[in-house]
């Protein structure tokens, strides 16, 4: 038995930020992780970075219009090398801040509960047991496995992870789910130069945003050679060893679609499965969500949960501000809470980018909300002809009666960037006329605010 004054589950963002504020600290820190492709969290190795590092290079690729398959494919392999090194560099950077560090442990295999201070490590040559008052668990979130038949073992299958390690451009790709990060794909793929459709269940596209929004995503993507087809109820799925054939139906219509490669964007899931919180007295939700308090403390206080393995939003910044959170619990004047966190920021990387903060038109109307509705649309900002992309939409929700901002949604390009000013002025209580008013650089997309808010 191995005694630490904190052992913490996962790599990830808020556990590889704690366990480096620990250490900081003077404790001694046991970190486990289970594999060694997975340092640093899903961000960096089949998250954030990855894809956005695809995305870039999709949009290089979107100006090839003349190139052969093979030039494209060419530039695709080069891609996934880019994206390759980019990875591989950060893992071992965030690998060495933590273990060159001589009060932090690093263990490579499964960690799992013994009892509600006992964590066992099952790696490939022995079961290490280790004991700690503080725990933390960190174990982010996993693909949902859709239960079609044909996907278990095919390899013509894969997920948002296995995709980003293809080293052939599928001619033709289909994507099974019309969701954020089928979405993500199907732009990056479609700029690569792949023939690419989403079978999507619903009658609509990403309900969570109002129709125009959504019909503009639409209409982008089908521009870009993008095909969807809604209300598509897969039945099974086969393959030959080179082409997936996949069986669905639209109503009463039976159809066949084949293709070199078939992604399933079905979601993510709490990873909490090889965790046995049973034996330590944690409990988790009907989605298998670890619950938490404000403060991130599990059913048993001992225990904290944080990132995407606790459910909720699943970002790498959510996660980092849950480590804020438990650093100011434990040695600060408890001063930051879950409760306090909202409006949260998010944006999705499709080109352009559709970013969010607050609430939509259609939840404003659903509150019984009084609001004004102003849209914008890009091809009336300047910086966007500079750039020589016009597709999208802009929209803010203004509540009438006290002038405070309730939401913006921005499809344009920078608006990963330009969403961040929109959530300052609504953290800081500002008036709409604040980014009204506001002197921006021209030409910026930035200064769109001036006229998306006039």
């Amino acid at each position: 038995m191995r005694e630490y004054d904190a052992i913490i589950i996962g790599f990830g963002k808020g556990g590889k930020t704690l366990a480096a504020d620990l250490s900081n600290r003077a404790w001694n820190v046991a970190i486990i992780e289970r594999s060694e492709k997975m340092y640093g969290g899903t961000c960096i190795n089949i998250g954030c970075i990855p894809t956005k590092t695809l995305v870039h290079q999709a949009k290089i690729a979107s100006t090839m219009k003349e190139c052969s398959y093979d030039e494209r494919n060419t530039f695709f392999k080069q891609a996934i090398s880019i994206k390759e090194n980019v990875t591989s560099t950060l893992r071992n950077k965030n690998y060495h801040n933590l273990a060159d560090r001589e009060n932090v442990t690093v263990y490579n295999g499964i960690g799992s509960f013994v009892n509600e201070t006992t964590v066992a490590v099952q790696t490939n040559a022995e079961t290490l047991h280790l004991k700690s008052k503080h725990i933390f668990i960190n174990t982010g979130s996993e693909t949902v496995i859709t239960n079609i038949p044909g996907v278990d073992g095919n390899p013509l299958v894969y997920t948002s992870t296995s995709i980003m390690e293809m080293q052939e451009l599928p001619k033709r790709l289909t994507i099974i789910g019309g969701g954020y990060i089928g979405l993500e794909f199907a732009s990056m793929f479609a700029s690569f130069g792949s023939d690419v459709t989403v079978l999507e269940y619903y009658p609509t596209l990403i309900n969570r945003e109002d129709r125009d929004i959504a019909d503009a995503v639409k209409e982008t993507l089908e521009k870009k050679g993008v095909t969807f087809v809604l209300n598509a109820k897969v039945s099974s799925i086969d393959n030959d060893g080179k082409i997936a054939t996949v069986a669905y139906a639209v109503g009463d219509k039976q159809i066949l679609l084949t293709s070199e490669a078939l992604l399933v964007a079905t979601g993510r899931k709490p990873n909490t499965k090889d965790l046995n919180l049973a034996a330590a007295g944690v409990k988790t939700d009907e989605r298998g969500a670890i619950i938490v308090d404000e403060f991130l403390k599990t059913s048993n206080s001992n225990i904290r949960a944080m990132g995407d393995v606790k459910g909720g939003l699943q970002f790498t910044y959510i996660s980092l501000d849950d480590y804020r959170i438990i650093r100011e619990d434990m040695f600060g004047e408890k001063s930051r809470n879950l409760n306090d966190r909202n409006p949260v920021v998010y944006s999705v990387f499709i080109d352009p980018p559709l970013a969010r903060i607050g609430i939509s038109e259609a939840e404003a109307i659903q509150k019984g909300l009084d609001v004004t509705v102003k849209k914008l649309s890009v091809m009336a900002i300047p910086r966007a002809k500079t750039l020589g992309e016009s597709d999208g939409l802009l929209k803010a929700i203004i509540d009438k009666q006290t002038n405070k901002i309730l939401g913006c949604t921005l499809f344009a390009p920078d608006s990963s960037e330009v969403i961040n000013v929109v959530a300052m002025a609504m953290k800081t209580n500002q008036d709409y006329t604040f980014l009204r008013d506001f002197i921006f650089t021209h030409p910026s997309m930035s200064e769109a605010l001036n006229d998306l808010f006039a």
